[in-house]
């Protein structure tokens, strides 16, 4: 299942195998706090962030340079 978040201002497509409104929360509110708290690489991958796969509990944040791309837990 494909639907879509805004983070800084942009629209970013998430895909998923189930979606619930608790897992989509849940995403947003972790991305937005390592925007603010995280560190340089996690930074540089949002800012490059093209799409986000969410599979069980973690997310892969899926970047414009592949290097980039990062794995992170949403609990």
């Amino acid at each position: 299942m494909q639907t879509v978040i805004m983070f800084q201002n942009r629209t970013i497509p998430v895909y998923l195998s189930e979606s619930n409104k608790k897992t989509m929360d849940r995403l947003a509110e972790t991305l937005n706090r390592k925007w603010v708290f995280g560190k340089n690489a996690l930074k540089n991958c949002l800012r490059s962030l093209i799409s986000v796969e969410v599979v069980g509990s973690e997310a892969t944040l899926h970047a414009i340079n592949e290097k980039d791309t990062l794995t992170i837990s949403l609990f």
